[in-house]
Order: structure tokens, then C-alpha cells, then sequence
């Protein structure tokens, strides 16, 4: 699978710890001051669509956003990943599953 922001080409699962590594970056957190509402925002560069999340931590301290910031990113680049793969799969080289995944549920891992 192809990293959307640079060269880098992998796994799924080494594309979704280098972004988190290399393009920490590339999500942005907010915080409503007044609500006290907080989420996280993961734009897709291929064709902008913006994936916005609350964050919903126990206490409402904004420093939980830059404490937690790399764990926030990772679900973020989670959605990502899947966006990629289910409207961009050409440009993310997505592997075909081999004929043996093909018949599996993929629910049933969940």
C-alpha cells in the first residue's frame, strides 16, 4: 500500500505506523473552549475530503490533545487507511485478496 504523502510503500499495517511516524503532522486537533468538545481532523490528500472526529477523553483538559497526540493521529490515519482503501484503491496499490480471503467474512474478525 502507498503512503499518500510520500514514497513510502508497505504493508498496511507499516503504512499505518509510518504515517504515524512520518506525518504526525498531517492531523490537526481543536478544542471549543467554550464547549469543552475536542476532535481531531485527518485530511485526505487525494481528494480533500476532510474526516473529522470527536475525541472524547474521561476529563476535559485541553492538554489532552498534545498529551495523546500521536495516539489521536494513529486513529486518525485509521480512517484514513480506510477511506484509501475504499475510494482510492487504485492509487494506493491495494493488493487484491487472493482467492482464499475472498470467501472469508471479513465481520468475522471484528
Amino acid at each position: 500500500m502507498n503512503c499518500p504523502h510520500c514514497d513510502f510503500s508497505d504493508s498496511r499495517m507499516k503504512l499505518h505506523r509510518h504515517l504515524g511516524e512520518a506525518h504526525l503532522d498531517r492531523v490537526t486537533t481543536e478544542h471549543d473552549v467554550e464547549t469543552g468538545k475536542m476532535k481531531y481532523i485527518v485530511e485526505c490528500p487525494m481528494c480533500g475530503l476532510k474526516y473529522q472526529h470527536a475525541v472524547k477523553p474521561r476529563y476535559k483538559d485541553p492538554r489532552f490533545l498534545e498529551e495523546y497526540k500521536a495516539e489521536i493521529a494513529l486513529v486518525a490515519f485509521d480512517q484514513l487507511l480506510y477511506h484509501l482503501e475504499d475510494k482510492h484503491p487504485q492509487e494506493a496499490e491495494i493488493d487484491a485478496p487472493n482467492s482464499k480471503d475472498q470467501t472469508s467474512n471479513p465481520d468475522d474478525s471484528l
